[in-house]
């Protein structure tokens, strides 16, 4: 079937008018698509001119020697798309998709190269991007082979694409593990819940959950959960998962919304290396702050480059196990081997009680002015003694002593790790643990995950999966970025545009032609640690 295509030259501001006849390749076992030019358009009338026909030759006439005649050509954008070829085949993506998907691996690559470059658009506007680009697929997707694209994706070959995937990297380095909450207008998927919503909307939601290599800073692996399961309860089936897909071992950073002494007994059992941040209230961490308080903050536990100061005290734990099939616990202290690290920051402390003072200011307002709110009952309760007479009126006292019991622990925080034994290299490498806050900041905003559209469970899966591949491309660039200090004078949306406005000219038989490359864009492609494209068969 052939379809009508438009293309603007940029140069001389001239729309040409192709006719676009989809074909089978049988060598590359894929759609692509012959154009021919047909006129251009007018830009008052909006009418296509024809273009000037050749004249015919006689049946008698000889046919002029010269080159072959070109039966099919194809001038398309790639640079950007050269770009996530590249990255595909150093990151091994292409190699595990398609073993893990042989007949959609192409399509699946093209849907994540579409939602990286065209930012925040729907997938309604794939066809007219795939028309002016080069990419894995070669042709259009419409809205409803999308739909059926994603609900091919099935939990079988995800998992074992993850396995593969685990395979290059888990093992060497700390894996960052989080959650977050996306929103949902759907009434029909079985694990939209009410809970707590990170983004503070008041809507139903599923979790997402997300392990990110702190030293590849790539992402590894995700859980799709009910929207109403807390953090703390995600952790034990996570644990399960990479059991179950071969991981016997892996190093993980949690934040303190995953500590439970249920949580580090299931951390121990599986025999895994553990760095986690724990509440300064909690006893174990209580004790021990308390004994060594005064000679932490000395100058010779001091960190200059991160301006706090550090201590670390070896600690002993009480490892639990339940055995169901026994009906019994096994009980045992386990030595963490110099695994509490706790840290005090004076300009954390600082903000910290002035955010308080701020508080505190408002509740005595509230209550000298009688307007007091439900919510803070059990505040005024803890930090003010009001006494009403009726000459004197009301009076509100502060409580002094409960000001200063909150405010003792200001500036300071602490880590419990079975594996990192150094303070200063236990923060860096929990501070690293932002690269997950990032990489949702990316599903929701740049690759459009911010609202669930899809109505069905197979498609919203396939689709949360497509969004992730395109989330490690994504990752990639921004850690080659950093590395190469290109966030100096470029955004992520700037740096893929210089790019994505090289092209590409095809003609069948012959080899690839590739447009005028610019010095800088020389530079960019070094500086992201690719090579430039030349030619390509």
């Amino acid at each position: 079937m052939a379809a009508i295509v438009y293309q603007t030259n940029k140069k001389t501001g001239v729309t040409y008018v192709y006719e676009s006849t989809s074909y089978w390749d049988k060598e590359k076992k894929q759609s692509r698509a012959k154009r021919k030019c047909i006129g251009r358009l007018d830009p008052e009338t909006k009418k296509i001119v024809p273009t000037r026909k050749k004249k015919q030759q006689s049946a008698t006439a000889k046919p002029k020697q010269g080159p072959i005649p070109i039966t099919g050509s194809d001038r398309n954008f790639f640079g950007a798309t050269y770009l996530f070829n590249r990255i595909g085949d150093i990151t091994g993506v292409k190699d595990d998709l398609k073993t893990c998907f042989p007949n959609s691996y192409r399509q699946i690559l093209s849907i994540a190269y579409y939602l990286i470059l065209e930012n925040k658009n729907p997938l309604s506007r794939f066809p007219h991007w795939a028309a002016i680009h080069r990419h894995p697929y070669g042709d259009i997707i419409s809205s409803q082979r999308s739909s059926d694209l994603f609900a091919s994706i099935t939990e079988e070959d995800k998992q074992r694409f993850f396995q593969i995937q685990g395979k290059r990297r888990v093992e060497k380095e700390f894996l960052a593990y989080d959650t977050t909450s996306v929103s949902s207008y759907s009434q029909c998927l079985r694990q939209v819940r009410y809970g707590r919503n990170k983004d503070h909307e008041h809507l139903p939601q599923i979790n997402l959950s997300l392990l990110f290599g702190q030293q590849s800073r790539l992402p590894f692996y995700y859980q799709k959960l009910a929207g109403n399961i807390p953090d703390v309860k995600t952790l034990k089936k996570l644990l399960l998962d990479m059991n179950t897909l071969g991981h016997k071992k892996f190093k993980v950073v949690l934040d303190r919304g995953f500590y439970s002494a249920a949580n580090i007994n299931d951390l121990y059992k599986h025999h895994m290396k553990f760095l986690i941040a724990a509440k300064t209230s909690l006893k174990l961490v209580r004790n021990n702050l308390d004994s060594v308080r005064d000679k932490m903050r000395n100058w010779t536990n001091y960190s200059q480059d991160n301006k706090l100061y550090t201590y670390s005290v070896p600690v002993a734990w009480n490892y639990v196990q339940n055995r169901p099939y026994k009906g019994d616990k096994i009980k045992a202290k386990r030595r963490m081997y110099l695994h509490l690290h706790l840290y005090f920051s004076p300009e954390r402390a600082l903000e910290d009680e002035t955010a308080f003072n701020n508080r505190i200011a408002q509740l005595q307002n509230e209550l000298e002015s009688g307007q007091r709110h439900p919510d803070h009952e059990k505040q005024y309760t803890k930090y003010f003694e009001v006494k009403t007479t009726p000459v004197r009126g009301t009076k509100v006292m502060a409580n002094d002593e409960a000001m200063a019991e909150t405010k003792r622990n200001y500036g300071y925080f602490a880590l419990l790790s079975n594996e990192v034994k150094d303070a200063v290299t236990a923060l860096e490498i929990y501070r690293n643990k932002d690269l997950v806050e990032k990489a949702f900041c990316n599903l929701k905003e740049r690759l459009n995950m911010r609202r669930l559209s899809v109505s069905s469970e197979k498609s919203l899966d396939g689709q949360i999966f497509v969004q992730f591949i395109a989330l490690i491309f994504l990752s990639y660039i921004t850690k080659k970025m950093q590395e190469g200090n290109l966030f100096k004078d470029y955004t992520l949306q700037k740096m893929l545009d210089e790019l994505d406005i090289i092209e590409c000219f095809e003609v069948a038989g012959h080899i690839l032609q590739v447009g005028e490359i610019t010095q800088r864009q020389r530079s960019l492609y070094t500086k992201l640690g690719i090579t430039p494209p030349t030619s390509l068969q």
